[in-house]
């Protein structure tokens, strides 16, 4: 990206220290709530704070009467699923609205804003990880865009009434470089602000009615990483807020430090997804901030009043604005020369004196034709722009995905689920089992299915991610079966005994720990063909992996550090899986790529081997889970990896330079009453028969979202199991070892 200038970051970094800051309380807060974005609704009755909820059961937004007491209190509260993004259109078809998108489903959905009822069904399907939104009204033509941000690129929609409902038209894809965690929009300046999670810096480019991809640049920096940015909307020229955990300074639109605002009222605060109610309420007669709240009492909404915070900085409060105002003199830059399907430009080259831009998926001189994308990959018919019919056995984006479903679901247990490992048993394969990580509070730990999905056990761990098997360890005179995960209570290398009948139990020096101030996240297990040693390896978000080896002295687990390297170009890392006959480590590099590297404590780890890439045309992000289906001979046999954005699974021939095969989605199973696959964190595969309900192999998945038959989301988590004869044909299962045993070398 180009910088803007460095003059006008040095000049606000040399003011920062005779900035004034002052202390701002909460003047009211929520009940605790998994909270992320706040946006508000203008109403001269009853001003609305309107707030995402990102819980699995509770997932979708809750509106609070913003000029309520101490407690903000709940006037509505939606389900649609989880839900991290929210925000309010104006005199959108004659109504107000509050949009929000489900992670679930990836459907964007409106509500009335004045009651929050669902306005007409689901919209515009856009599969994605999305991370931030944000509305834009133009001043010059009333029409109402948003910008929806997400895996290095954002897309620029047009929303409008249209046959008595409404439609979400796509103006635009375009690449951002970083994951915008964050955004905001200011009239004033014409202009989109919007960070990343982890980072100060503050990227802008110009709000446009055009099809051109905008150009991008650095506004400046922060003090600190950024967790929130909002638009304050001035009568000459707006405010831009920028929080940092506690802190929210105050810049204007050259990004001039004019002051810091610290909010009050508990230890620990952090704050982020701001937003202003401008005009006077009975409460806040110069207006409030809101903003998404965490602190020793938990998540939740809050609301402080700008007043003091006004005053003492000398920023001139705009009380009048309307967010509903548009000039008289507005003119409509889509008209119906350009079939509504494009912007209208002025041109004495043509007979009518008017070029059509078309937006995307629309084509022709007068953008009356249309198009899609990859030709709906040859599985679908094109029915309108870039929407497809997709042929039966083909979904996801444009077609592309083969749909297969999941034959098993296991009983729903704890809360946030993350990673399964297949432990195979040696006394009989139909007995063997599925062990899965739980990592957050609630149920924290280890559960353990069979093959039917049944809960056999739990074991309580400190908040493992990953979870793999080792086979046959020798622990003094015993040959032992291990389950090894990285536990981010304790940032520990967890690691526990698996019993002949699949039962995890204790194991002598069952925590060991990593270096000072590191911060496991994802992990996995190698053992050496040429030494017979075995290994564990551990990876931080920063991408930095270790690699320790496991072995026994004194009656207990012992580890010795023996390297240290960073995986990928350095973003962010967790799944990973070893090849052990070609001594090789796959890597997920989540926003990136996946990546090869050795895995011997020798093997170079300056440069790795790209196998896909994001923007490819076949990968997607993140990469999640990485998982290994073992083939009879060392070249056969297959990669698969979760791609969590677009709820998808890419396969990839073991053998180099791992040719890309296909990738799959798993849809819902009515049949068995199994709900879809949303969001996959991790997987794991085997191709051996593990007796009549498996013969061909399994796979078995992590789902985000566990909906409920009769509607509504589990608050427990559950991972689905699928036949690998329905991910592979005849022919690619001739590559897979069905009798593969983990215990012979």
């Amino acid at each position: 990206m180009r910088s803007l200038g460095l003059f006008a970051a040095s000049l606000a970094a040399n003011l920062a220290s005779a900035a004034l800051e002052i202390n701002l309380p909460i003047s009211a807060r929520s009940d605790v709530i998994e909270s992320d974005f706040t946006a508000v609704y203008y109403d001269a009755a009853r001003p609305v704070l309107v707030g995402n909820d990102g819980g699995a059961s509770t997932g979708g937004f809750h509106t609070f009467d913003l000029d309520g007491e101490t407690n903000l209190t709940e006037t509505n509260h939606q389900f649609p699923g989880r839900t991290k993004l929210v925000t309010t259109l104006y005199d959108v078809g004659g109504k107000d609205l509050i949009v929000t998108i489900a992670q679930p489903d990836s459907y964007f959905r409106l509500y009335d804003a004045s009651t929050a009822e669902q306005v007409g069904e689901p919209l515009a399907r856009t599969l994605g990880d999305w991370s931030a939104v944000c509305a834009w009204k133009s001043q010059s033509s009333g029409e109402q865009y948003l910008y929806l941000f997400g895996k290095s690129q954002a897309i620029h929609f047009l929303v409008r009434g249209h046959n008595g409902s409404y439609e979400f038209v796509e103006i635009q894809t375009f690449g951002t470089e970083v994951e915008a965690s964050t955004c905001a929009v200011s009239l004033s300046a014409k202009s989109v602000y919007f960070a990343k999670k982890d980072d100060a810096t503050v990227y802008t480019f110009a709000a446009a009615e055009t099809t051109m991809a905008p150009q991008i640049s650095v506004m400046g920096k922060a003090d600190d990483d950024v967790t929130g940015l909002g638009a304050y909307i001035g009568a000459d020229s707006d405010y831009l807020f920028v929080a940092q955990s506690d802190i929210i300074a105050v810049y204007d639109t050259s990004f001039k430090l004019l002051g810091s605002i610290a909010i009050t009222g508990d230890d620990d605060i952090e704050v982020k997804g701001l937003n202003f109610y401008q005009t006077p309420t009975q409460k806040y007669p110069a207006g409030a901030i809101t903003y998404a709240i965490e602190d020793g009492d938990g998540k939740g909404f809050a609301a402080s009043s700008l007043e003091t915070a006004f005053n003492e900085l000398a920023l001139k409060l705009n009380t009048a604005y309307d967010p509903r105002w548009k000039s008289v003199k507005a003119s409509g830059t889509v008209c119906s020369k350009c079939n509504l399907s494009g912007f209208c430009q002025k041109s004495n080259g043509t007979r009518c004196g008017i070029d059509c831009s078309c937006f995307a998926g629309f084509e022709g001189t007068r953008c009356a034709d249309f198009t899609c994308r990859n030709d709906c990959s040859a599985h679908g018919k094109c029915i309108g722009a870039n929407l497809c019919e997709c042929d039966v056995g083909w979904g996801g984006l444009y077609c592309a995905f083969k749909v297969v479903k999941a034959v098993v679901e296991t009983d729903a247990f704890g809360g946030d689920g993350d990673d399964p490992a297949i432990w195979i048993s040696p006394i009989d394969k139909s007995e063997s089992r599925i062990i899965t990580t739980i990592k957050s509070e609630e149920g924290s730990g280890l559960a353990v299915f069979d093959l039917d999905g049944k809960l056999q056990q739990t074991f309580s761990a400190g908040e493992p991610d990953n979870v793999d098997v080792i086979y046959g360890f020798q622990a003094g005179n015993r040959s032992v079966d291990l389950a090894y995960a990285a536990c981010r209570t304790d940032n520990t290398l967890c690691l526990f005994e698996i019993t002949s009948n699949g039962t995890l139990q204790a194991i002598a020096g069952g925590s060991q720990p990593t270096k000072d101030d590191y911060e496991v996240y994802g992990s996995c297990v190698y053992r050496s063909r040429k030494s017979g040693k075995q290994y564990l390896f551990v990876n931080a978000k920063s991408a930095e992996y270790l690699q320790y080896e496991l072995t026994w002295a004194d009656g207990a687990l012992q580890t010795s550090l023996v390297r240290s390297f960073t995986g990928g170009s350095g973003g962010q890392v967790e799944g990973c899986v070893a090849d052990e006959p070609n001594g090789w480590i796959f890597i997920g590099e989540e926003p990136h790529a996946l990546w090869r590297y050795g895995a011997e404590p020798d093997d170079d780890s300056n440069n790795g081997f790209i196998i896909g890439e994001v923007g490819d045309g076949k990968m997607y992000a993140d990469n999640e889970g990485v998982t290994l289906i073992e083939g009879p001979s060392a070249d056969k046999g297959f990669i698969l990896v979760s791609q969590q954005g677009v709820s998808a699974y890419n396969v990839y021939r073991r053998a180099a330079p791992h040719e890309y095969v296909e990738t799959f989605t798993i849809y819902e199973n009515k049949a068995k009453g199994i709900d879809a696959v949303t969001n996959t964190d991790g997987l794991a595969a085997v191709g051996a028969g593990l007796g009549s309900a498996f013969p061909n192999g399994l796979v078995a998945v992590h789902d985000d979202a566990n909906q409920l038959p009769d509607g509504g989301t589990s608050e427990k988590a559950s991972f689905k199991l699928v036949d690998l004869k329905d991910i592979l044909d005849d022919e690619l299962l001739k590559e897979v070892d069905t009798d593969w045993d983990p215990r012979v070398s």
